[in-house]
Formats: structure tokens, sequence, C-alpha cells
């Protein structure tokens, strides 16, 4: 359910306009007899690795099948933020466990309850994916709104709304005559890929995923 927006606070210009532009492989399970998100009525079976669809399947169902794999597949980044967040409060050595569980790794993990944090269930946007949230996880609430509202009226990719995000702040940058600030560090190249790594799998540049390492740990 989208809420209404908020009036932008600090860092958003009401002024400024946004440019248009691992475990056994599961028993199968019949699609009428699995759960609401993946219902649809086909004749369809799912297994841990495989998803088997028969040859007669129409294009429009096919196209309907994905949308809804899709829709899984997002969704699950919630469920996990939010089953790190119900174990950070109700029990200890949390992301231990949950790394042996999910076989991810710590950095990926954090991330999803950082942005699980951020917004509670009400100002989840359903029309937006998890990755649409976690752009602008970092920001203040009215700023969040904001922003996710303009993403859900013009329909924005993720991509689309990181884009207006930074030429919003650049203009901003410009008006305010911001200072630029730039950090250098002398990393082997170890780290280095591990860093690289960790931020492809947050699907971050490496830049925006240090920026969030350390806006968490403040």
């Amino acid at each position: 359910m989208v809420e209404s927006g908020q009036t932008a606070t600090k860092g958003v210009r009401s002024g400024i306009t946004p440019v248009r532009p691992a475990a056994e492989e599961a028993t199968p399970v019949a699609s009428t007899e699995s759960s609401d998100v993946l219902c649809l009525g086909l004749e369809f079976s799912a297994e841990r690795t495989r998803l088997q669809i028969p040859r007669h399947l129409s294009l429009e169902d096919w196209c309907r099948l994905g949308g809804r794999i899709l829709a899984v597949s997002d969704s699950s980044a919630w469920w996990i933020g939010d089953w790190l967040v119900f174990g950070q409060n109700q029990y200890g050595d949390r992301y231990r466990r949950a790394m042996k569980e999910t076989k991810l790794d710590y950095q990926t993990l954090r991330n999803y309850a950082w942005v699980a944090r951020k917004f509670e269930p009400s100002r989840r946007r359903d029309s937006l994916t998890f990755q649409h949230h976690m752009e602008v996880a970092a920001l203040s609430e009215a700023e969040q709104d904001h922003w996710l509202d303009f993403a859900v009226r013009l329909n924005w990719s993720r991509n689309e709304l990181r884009k207006q995000i930074r030429a919003s702040m650049s203009g901003e940058e410009c008006a305010d005559s911001r200072r630029q600030v730039q950090l250098s560090l002398q990393l082997d190249e170890m780290r280095l890929a591990r860093w690289r790594e960790a931020a492809r799998r947050s699907n971050l540049t490496l830049t925006d995923w240090i920026s969030s390492v350390v806006d968490e740990a403040i």
C-alpha cells in the first residue's frame, strides 16, 4: 500500500523536478498447492533446483509465471531482513547462525537487515522492489517517502531512481557550494577483491557499498 508523500526536509528541494525520462531438493509441488505468491492455477512443479514447465503453457501464462517468480525473489529479501531483525531482538549470536543457515556472507545479511529496519512494513511500497528501498534507506523518512512516491507514480526502475537522486544531490551541492571530500585508502589486492565481491552481492557499486557500511556503523 503506497502512503501519501510527506513534505521533503533537508536534502530534498521542493523546487527540483525529477527528469521524466541450501537444503536438499524439495518435493515437487504443483502450483495449485503452492503459496498464494506463486499460485496461478497452472500445471507446473517447483523443486529446490528446478522449475518444470509444461510445453503447452501459453505465452500469457508464461509471462504471469515469470512475474510471480520475480515477486517471490524480491519478497525473499524482505523476508530475510525481517527474519534477521527478529533474531536480533530475540536471540544472541544471530549473524553467525544466520550465515550458517543461509550460506550468505555477513555483509549481505547486514544489508538485508539494515533496509528492513529502515522501513516498517506499513511504509514498504509493494509496487517497488527491495532494491528501490535500498537506494533511499540512508535518507531521512521524509526523503525516503518523497523519492519512493515519485518512483511509484513515474514507474521508475531502480537505476532511474538512483540517477534522479544523484542528479538532485548534484544540483544541491552546486547551489549550496558544498565541499567535496576525497578519501584515499591503501588496500591490499585481497581485501579490495573481498570488498568488491561484497558490493557485487549487494547490487551496489564499491563506493555506494563503502558508504552504506560506514553509515551503518554510525
